[in-house]
């Protein structure tokens, strides 16, 4: 059937519709504007319609009709991806935000988790048992998106990514079949979804591997003034190469922003904070940060006992959803006195209150698997990098942008040459860089599961055949 004329497709959609369990949203619809705005607000498209699936079987039935009816299909989760690729004009978008279950086997140490799922209610769902998997840095980012990307945060060093943790997922392929997905079942397409992103399919499930945290941890931020940056930053690297995987410790260059544990006096002026966060025991957490403490001179040390979950969402409100976003994001294997000099330069230039520039420690368990256990490759990464250029007035897109591209350019010569799918800004490139060594395996994954490129709305890699 085809959808040529407005009135076929109105009467189309309508039986389409009323197939579902879940709802379908059209543009004159109550609601469209909300289901179609995204995190990132530099992004502003209009799909030709929108499905908000209520189960699998709404997942099924979306990309049969979005194939039978030829709409580009795009695929939202539940949390926020700087490309927005979850939107586009014209499409239609399966909106997977209200499959948002937890299911938490104590005894086993395993959750089964849907795509709409964020990371507070994931933690949320374990924490009640004390366990947790590694997830990302903050709270409100989807679970889908993370993982498919690799997925990294406090407690990688210690237990690996996100997808190192994953035991299976089921999956809607491009010819809307559901399968499932293991080291034992469809290995394939499991080792591509750990690290491809969405190129093979939409997950509808996932199952993770839990491990016994909190539900208390060491943990804080220590301020320093950015004139002593380039001094405790030399200190901070030799700690971050000594430290047990138990320890991670990264460092933002910003305004401080109004926290409570920060002084008044020093709220929006220009600041180096170390965040720092020990998933073992206690009393050892302390040992191991006392001699991170004992750098410099700082104007606030907040380290102490917290929640876990609480840790996870502490920086939540420095990315609040609406404002405009721009990321530049490079690996390196080691902190050379270059970048250290950048950091400081770019700094000291930053373009609004709101932008800061983050360095992540990695290392530890990550790098302990082979660069093609998994599609995601950067396995020998000790710190990434991710500029968060954000700010809310247009008039300044071109100031900000610019400012991120010409830091990226000036780390370039101290990286490795990878970047993390997720950090990816582009709509489009970049996918060598994100799956290095793993593309032309990712290529042939690709030609198995999805050889028409239905799922393409991603940092795609593009079949061969």
């Amino acid at each position: 059937m085809s959808l040529k004329t407005p009135a076929s497709n109105d009467q189309v959609i309508t039986d389409f519709a009323a197939r579902l369990r879940g709802t379908a949203i059209r543009p004159e619809d109550e609601g469209y504007d909300d289901a179609r705005t995204v995190w990132n607000a530099m992004i502003d498209e209009h799909p030709a319609l929108i499905v908000q699936c209520a189960g699998a079987a709404d997942v099924i039935s979306a990309v049969n009709f979005a194939r039978e009816h030829d709409y580009t299909i795009s695929v939202k989760g539940g949390g926020h991806n700087i490309a927005g690729r979850a939107v586009q004009d014209d499409a239609l978008t399966i909106d997977l935000s209200q499959l948002n279950s937890v299911r938490v086997d104590p005894d086993a140490k395993t959750a089964r988790v849907e795509p709409g799922v964020v990371l507070n209610e994931l933690d949320h769902e374990t924490q009640a048992f004390g366990l947790a998997t590694p997830v990302g840095y903050n709270s409100r980012t989807g679970i889908a998106g993370l993982t498919l990307g690799g997925g990294w945060g406090w407690l990688s060093r210690k237990y690996g990514l996100t997808v190192d943790n994953l035991r299976s997922a089921d999956v809607v392929t491009a010819d809307g079949e559901l399968v499932h997905a293991s080291e034992d079942e469809n290995e394939d397409l499991f080792w591509g979804l750990r690290g491809g992103g969405g190129n093979f399919g939409i997950v509808t499930s996932f199952e993770f591997q839990l491990h016994e945290v909190g539900p208390t941890v060491l943990s804080g931020p220590i301020v320093h003034p950015l004139e002593d940056a380039a001094a405790v930053l030399s200190e901070y690297r030799e700690y971050a190469t000594e430290a047990p995987n138990d320890a991670t410790v990264w460092f933002v260059v910003r305004h401080a922003p109004p926290l409570e544990v920060i002084p008044e006096e020093w709220h929006g002026r220009k600041v180096l904070i170390l965040a720092a966060f020990y998933a073992g025991d206690m009393e050892d957490g302390e040992r191991v940060l006392q001699p991170l403490r004992d750098i410099g001179d700082p104007v606030a040390d907040a380290i102490g006992p917290h929640p876990y979950a609480g840790w996870q969402g502490a920086f939540d409100g420095l990315a609040p959803a609406g404002n405009r976003n721009y990321w530049k994001s490079h690996n390196f294997v080691e902190m050379t006195d270059g970048m250290i000099e950048n950091f400081v330069e770019y700094g000291e230039r930053i373009p609004s209150e709101l932008t800061e520039i983050a360095c992540a420690q990695l290392g530890g368990a990550i790098n302990d698997l082979p660069v093609d256990a998994t599609a995601y490759p950067h396995r020998n990464a000790t710190f990434t990098m991710n500029v968060h250029t954000q700010w809310e007035d247009p008039a300044q897109d071109a100031e900000c942008i610019a400012w991120a591209r010409d830091l990226h350019e000036a780390m370039t010569p101290h990286a490795t040459g990878g970047v993390y799918a997720n950090f990816v800004p582009e709509e489009v490139g970049d996918e060598q860089a994100a799956y290095r060594e793993n593309y032309d395996r990712l290529v042939a994954v690709k030609n198995e599961w999805d050889p028409e490129n239905v799922f393409h709305l991603n940092h795609n890699v593009e079949p061969s055949e």
